[in-house]
């Protein structure tokens, strides 16, 4: 029994594995406890086998425990294996549909992220829920001060500043229980600021301490937070021949619906990391504001841009030639050139 590849249905404590041969017929298939699996896997098949896995919870740590091992780690998107399911689906099922999505020969594959891409992966997504944290805490604070009368402010920081005011006015209708209330969720505000600021310390000590980052920041619009997303996005972006490819991947090339030789171009596809394209449209947002004071050829072409079509149109533009720039900076270790820059 020669095992060519074996398809992993990751869970949590139970994990179905299925080996093909190299003609892709079912040679071997297990269901393993979470502390055998892998003794089983080693002791079965050889290193050098392909192993595939969806890229889900845990996979990128298992990914780097079997890449140590010697085996060649694929780690497939679920929407890709999702159409070699075959008829009712169930653990098994799972495992082939990844061994067979796996073979395909134009079939596209994640990058094992690092332990270190993790941990700003992991720096990122808690600052961000807790920035989501902190806009609720201010929207029920707008709510319930509005069944005493009282208009809250637009801007985060002006709340601040009004809820101290609020509380001192014994004139403005408050009693004194909705007064203890009040100051206690200005307490929880003022804590997710704390928490967000030491985030944001801990981000820009990052971006100080990689080489990379501190290359990415040349660029318009890009600063720590940008900078430590994109290397926690897509490391040196080797996965990607060209920067094209990166920017699609973050979904910020146009979507297609073409036929017949006709092409039909539609807005951006919004794919992928939704965080990282976020903040990308805000930092060139911020740079298509500041480019009309500039004079360079990357300027010239945003603020011409800006001028014919609409604001956020050409803040996008933007994002996506950042994107393209990052990848070649990123790859081939080379500082930002604004001669060099494409209008």
């Amino acid at each position: 029994m020669k095992i060519n590849r074996v398809g992993v249905d990751l869970a949590k404590n139970v994990f179905q594995l299925h080996g093909a041969d190299l003609q892709g017929k079912a040679v071997w298939k297990r269901r393993l406890s979470r502390d055998k699996w892998l003794k089983v896997l080693f002791k079965t098949v050889e290193p050098g086998c392909e192993i595939g896995m969806e890229a889900c919870a845990g996979a990128h740590h298992w990914a780097r425990l079997l890449a140590a091992k010697g085996y060649r780690v694929k780690v497939i998107p679920p929407q890709f294996v999702t159409p070699y399911v075959k008829s009712n689906k169930n653990d098994a099922i799972d495992a082939e549909a990844i061994c067979e999505a796996m073979s395909r020969p134009n079939m596209r594959f994640v990058t094992p992220k690092t332990v270190d891409q993790q941990d700003i992966q992991a720096t990122h997504r808690i600052r961000s829920e807790l920035i989501g944290h902190r806009t609720a805490k201010g929207n029920q604070i707008r709510g319930l001060v509005a069944e005493y009368g009282l208009v809250a402010p637009q801007y985060m920081s002006s709340l601040r500043a009004a809820i101290p005011q609020w509380l001192e006015d014994d004139d403005n209708g408050l009693t004194n229980r909705f007064r203890s209330l009040l100051h206690g969720l200005w307490e929880d505000l003022l804590t997710l600021d704390k928490r967000v600021e030491s985030l944001d310390r801990e981000i820009a000590a990052i971006a100080q301490s990689d080489p990379v980052a501190q290359r990415l920041q040349q660029l318009r619009g890009v600063g720590p937070l940008i900078a430590t997303a994109l290397i926690a996005a897509v490391g040196n972006g080797e996965q990607f021949s060209k920067g094209r490819q990166m920017a699609a991947s973050l979904g910020l090339t146009p979507k297609q619906h073409s036929s017949g030789g006709k092409e039909h171009l539609l807005s951006i596809s919004k794919r992928g990391n939704s965080y990282l394209r976020s903040i990308l449209i805000h930092g060139a947002r911020s740079a298509v504001a500041h480019a009309k004071h500039k004079d360079d050829r990357l300027s010239r072409w945003v603020t011409d841009l800006a001028t014919r079509r609409h604001l956020n149109i050409a803040a996008v533009a933007l994002a996506n030639k950042t994107v393209r720039m990052a990848w070649a900076m990123m790859r081939y270790e080379v500082d930002y050139d604004p001669e060099f820059v494409v209008g």
